[in-house]
């Protein structure tokens, strides 16, 4: 089992890491070559830059019971279709059963936008709670792939 990290701008990869460590699972944190990580733990992936690069790079190579931590919605059924798990870093933890109505909210949003001349507000900030309940999901994600249980 691996660990790949769509990583332009992820803002868990530290957690990740810490994570990883415990379990000795290796990391491959992926970028593009507009963003400059390091990394005492990881294998950094430097894509070239391009619309999709690193997301296709990411899908190449997990494999069947990797863990893929994304928030592209497309990069996780991706990884799900070849057997890997993926969690987003909010910690939601994305399924079969789920990735189609993610997919649909995706595409119902980016019509808004397009039909809207106001936008959308973003995200709001990151709290320590977030980081407690991504690094919460992140172990049970780690311990049920293991285990060969889902414990969602």
């Amino acid at each position: 089992m691996k660990i790949y990290v769509d990583a332009d701008a992820c803002p868990v990869t530290r957690i990740i890491e810490r994570v990883a460590k415990e379990y000795a699972i290796p990391v491959v944190l992926l970028c593009d070559t507009n963003h400059v990580l390091s990394s005492d733990y990881s294998e950094i992936r430097v894509i070239g830059a391009g619309a999709d690069a690193v997301d296709i790079a990411l899908i190449n190579l997990c494999q069947r019971g990797d863990i893929v931590v994304t928030q592209d919605y497309g990069v996780a059924a991706l990884a799900l279709g070849k057997g890997a798990k993926a969690i987003h870093q909010s910690g939601r933890w994305y399924t079969d059963e789920n990735i189609d109505g993610l997919l649909m909210e995706r595409h119902m949003a980016k019509v808004a936008r397009r039909m809207s001349k106001n936008h959308l507000k973003g995200p709001a900030k990151r709290t320590e709670e977030d980081d407690w309940r991504f690094e919460e999901s992140f172990r049970r994600l780690i311990e049920s792939n293991l285990t060969g249980r889902i414990n969602t």
